[in-house]
C-alpha cells in the first residue's frame, strides 16, 4: 500500500475564519469550500487544509501531545519578508525572535529563514524558506 497526506483539519473559532482564507491565499492556496462554518483551500497536489467544526472551550497547548506546528514552505528569502510584513500589516506579532536564519538546521551553503507565529486560535505556523544562502 502507498499513501500520501490528503488533507489537514484545523478545530478553530468560526469568527477567525477570515484570517485563514486571508492568509491561505496570500500564501498561494485556492479556496475550494467557503462556507457553513467550515473553509477549505487546496495546496500542491491533492493536499487541502480544513478550517472549521464544532470547537470545544478548550486551551490549545502547541508544546503538549499532538502537532506542533504547520510550516509552510516559500520560494525565497524575500517571501518570508513579504509573509512578514503581511502579518505585521494584521497587528499578527512574530515569535521566537523572528525573521531570522536557523543555521542549526541548514547545510552548507544553505539557509533555513524562518518566521513563526500565533493565529488567532492559538495554533503556531511557520513561513520558511530553504535552499542556497543568497547573502
Amino acid at each position: 500500500m502507498q499513501s500520501h497526506l490528503g488533507h489537514i483539519l484545523f478545530n478553530v473559532q468560526g469568527e477567525n475564519l477570515g484570517f485563514y482564507r486571508d492568509l491561505t491565499t496570500f500564501l498561494g492556496w485556492q479556496v475550494i469550500y467557503d462556507g457553513a462554518g467550515m473553509l477549505g483551500v487546496g495546496g500542491p497536489g491533492e493536499l487541502s487544509l480544513w478550517f472549521g467544526s464544532e470547537v470545544k472551550p478548550a486551551p490549545n497547548d502547541y508544546d503538549g501531545p499532538g502537532i506542533n506546528h504547520l510550516g509552510f514552505n516559500v520560494p525565497s528569502a524575500a517571501d518570508v519578508d513579504t509573509a512578514a510584513a503581511f502579518l505585521r500589516e494584521r497587528g499578527v506579532e512574530l515569535l521566537f525572535e523572528t525573521p531570522r536564519h536557523r543555521p542549526e538546521f541548514a547545510g552548507d551553503g544553505t539557509t533555513y529563514y524562518q518566521i513563526m507565529f500565533e493565529t488567532p486560535d492559538r495554533l503556531l505556523l511557520e513561513v520558511v524558506y530553504t535552499g542556497p544562502h543568497t547573502g
